[in-house]
């Protein structure tokens, strides 16, 4: 059984803060600093240039992206770190458009990260026009998908309401119309068990700054199916992802396998800090993981939905449609949640009126599930939300 009060040491939270925000920023791991602290003296200090080849900055994306693949249920050597969430949703999509030409619909759902969407309306107005983005609300993705559509593109776990999405089903279903199907794990790899292998996934991406603890702008991933690693056609054909960069041709040849989805330069010091958040899954279960999870998100709403009749939970109660956090609606949204992290009680908010919990069992426990209950009925029952103070929105919400 995986030790959640081991795990819980190897993190450096603020005494008595309740953080309830890791699904938006993973607390700092404890060894990350020293970490870091190698990696810019030891290695960029002492080895300077050589620190490509003796420090193995150079192998290091695809030797992190393993790791990664190991908690989504990739196969080994089809998943690569590098560059940010957005270019890898982009690579993916623009890999999918071209392998199926005769298709014209990217399907997504309005509940996805409006970020995905935006990747998706460039790529279409790259494409001249030619290719339509569609959007259904959630609940009709399945059946919105036709043969028109090249390749359906959906995140896991909606960021708003914890929702969760069958990857398995979507999938099929995508295949059975010769459609292609990308998954954004960004609220799913390190929050739940994911099998983007036995889920048939053609591409999958994420970023490791949330669940996966890897610090603020850690860089994203990408999972590419062996059934695509040597065919898909890199839209972004950037230097690293060239099967020869250090021979400096002039035209570009894509490299073999997940190594043809790199672009640019690995962030070398972004990928120490990440590394180092990685140490803390290697005695981690996913399923003691999940397990965990349900358990704390069911005495959350629970306890919640006893203390504040106000708040409307919209989180699915079913474990099997849920993901690792807890949303509820309330008018007054933004100012409640302001109120809570002013008395150490950390979520966030998202528009126009979810009030958004994390549940990390890393370094989550019973106890601080009840002490934020606590907190949450005394700011909705005194509506201390009330003060002048917490309706200023900050640019980062």
């Amino acid at each position: 059984m995986t030790d959640f009060a081991a795990t819980k040491g190897l993190f450096d939270l603020p005494p008595g803060l309740v953080y309830l925000d890791g699904n938006s920023l993973g607390p700092l791991p404890k060894a990350a600093p020293a970490r870091m602290e190698r990696a810019m003296r030891e290695e960029w200090g002492g080895m300077l240039i050589a620190g490509w080849n003796r420090a193995g900055w150079m192998q290091q994306p695809r030797a992190l992206g393993d790791r990664i693949g190991r908690l989504i249920g990739a196969e080994p050597g089809h998943t690569v770190v590098g560059d940010t969430l957005s270019i890898k949703v982009f690579q993916a999509l623009a890999s999918c458009v071209a392998l199926r030409p005769e298709q014209r619909v990217i399907l997504s759902d309005t509940g996805n990260f409006p970020s995905d969407l935006y990747m998706a309306e460039g790529l279409v107005r790259m494409l001249g026009g030619r290719h339509e983005l569609r959007l259904v609300e959630p609940e009709a993705v399945e059946a919105a998908i036709t043969e028109e559509v090249a390749v359906t593109l959906i995140t896991e776990v909606d960021y708003r309401t914890g929702r969760r999405h069958d990857m398995a089903r979507l999938t099929a279903k995508a295949h059975q119309v010769g459609a292609l199907a990308v998954w954004d794990l960004a609220h799913s790899a390190g929050a739940l068990p994911v099998d983007v292998s036995g889920g048939a996934a053609d591409f999958a991406v994420g970023c490791t700054y949330k669940y996966l603890n890897g610090g603020p702008g850690a860089p994203a991933f990408i999972y590419v199916a062996p059934r695509h690693a040597h065919e898909a056609p890199p839209a972004l054909s950037g230097w690293l992802g060239h099967r020869a960069p250090f021979d400096f041709e002039l035209s570009y040849a894509a490299g073999e396998g997940i190594d043809r989805m790199r672009v640019g330069t690995p962030p070398v010091l972004a990928m120490a800090a990440l590394e180092a958040a990685l140490d803390v899954w290697d005695g981690v279960d996913m399923g003691d993981l999940r397990r965990r999870s349900l358990e704390l998100t069911d005495r959350f709403i629970a306890g919640v939905e006893a203390a504040c009749p106000a708040l409307e939970l919209v989180t699915p109660r079913e474990h099997e449609r849920r993901g690792s956090q807890v949303s509820f609606r309330h008018p007054e949204g933004y100012a409640a949640m302001q109120a809570l992290i002013a008395r150490r009680v950390v979520g966030d908010f998202r528009a126009p009126d979810i009030m958004r919990f994390g549940f990390t069992p890393l370094y989550i426990g019973e106890a601080e599930v009840d002490r934020a209950v606590e907190i949450i009925a005394e700011v909705m029952d005194g509506r201390l939300y009330d003060d002048a103070s917490y309706r200023t929105r900050a640019a980062v919400t």
